[in-house]
């Protein structure tokens, strides 16, 4: 399993699906298969931005703000401009922020946690200034990205056909370019990547600004799937789960090792895992100290298996 460390997800997320069709016998079948696809499919996206920067020993908490204000924008303007526009629009503030994230970060080598904290604030604030502005003109949901959020064609969630390129564009910057090998070449050993000629604040640039943009894109998908394009904390409740696949896929916080194809399989055992609690009829409070529980149980074990690779 050291050598092989998807292995042990997989497993488990076949007994999740085994222990969820026990209790309820008959609710795995294509419809809920193509449901789960569904909503793991946003969480794999921010989880992405996520592993991104982890691989650097970072971690991006704006994300959840840039795909909530990407998601509103682009409702809002939808309308008045169409969606080409509002969609260019709404990916403006992602570009932005992920600028400001990397300067901060990488030039000025504030720690990504507090900076992505700050801008996270500070998007929210103009969230809401420009909700103010706004008010009046209503928004509308384009209808493509209804198609793409709760749309499926013969058995098969139509979030695919976005959500595999963009997946197989991490995988080819992780696994196949310099810019992916300098992410954990610098989350490994900083140092040492510095002295190989590596260009930190280069490397931390480009890296917020493909996490911001990756984050952008989500919160349009989500809001195509939720349908509630006035909510100001539309992908609020998505940050902390998005960590955690990251984690549970077998990412590391310090950074230098993990991988996208692992956070994929973690938000696919998360989306299971919420529906699994959801069936026990647990209190709220009872399911989220269950659910931190046994994230914190997953991730122990997990990288015990894959401590020694």
């Amino acid at each position: 399993m050291s050598d092989q460390p998807l292995v042990p997800l997989i497993i488990l997320l076949i007994a999740l699906v085994i222990v969820l069709q026990i209790l309820r016998p008959g609710i795995v079948n294509e419809r809920w298969l193509a449901n789960t696809v569904k909503f793991s499919i946003p969480l794999a996206l921010l989880a992405g931005s996520q592993t991104m920067t982890m691989l650097t020993g970072g971690i991006d908490l704006s994300v959840s703000t840039v795909a909530t204000m990407a998601a509103f924008i682009m409702a809002s303007q939808a309308a008045a401009h169409g969606a080409p526009v509002a969609v260019l629009l709404a990916l403006l503030p992602a570009l932005l922020i992920g600028i400001a994230n990397g300067i901060g970060a990488g030039v000025f080598r504030v720690h990504p946690l507090i900076m992505t904290l700050g801008t996270s604030l500070i998007g929210a604030g103009c969230l809401q200034v420009y909700q103010r502005t706004v008010i009046a003109t209503g928004t509308r949901i384009p209808d493509l990205f209804t198609w793409l959020g709760t749309g499926v064609t013969w058995g098969i969630p139509n979030a695919l056909a976005l959500f595999i390129p963009v997946a197989a564009l991490i995988l080819f910057i992780q696994k196949r370019t310099g810019f992916g090998r300098l992410l954990y070449a610098l989350g490994d050993n900083e140092k040492a990547a510095r002295l190989s000629g590596a260009h930190y604040w280069q490397v931390i640039l480009a890296l917020y600004v493909f996490s911001s943009l990756l984050a952008g894109v989500a919160g349009l998908l989500y809001v195509g799937l939720i349908r509630a394009p006035s909510s100001l904390s539309l992908a609020e409740p998505l940050l902390l789960p998005s960590v955690a696949a990251a984690v549970v896929g077998g990412t590391s916080i310090f950074g230098g090792r993990g991988g996208y194809t692992g956070t994929i399989v973690g938000a696919l055992i998360l989306t299971v895992l919420t529906t699994l609690l959801t069936i026990l009829q647990m209190p709220e409070g009872a399911r989220r100290v269950l659910f931190g529980a046994i994230i914190l149980l997953v991730t122990a074990v997990y990288l015990r298996i894959t401590e020694d690779r």
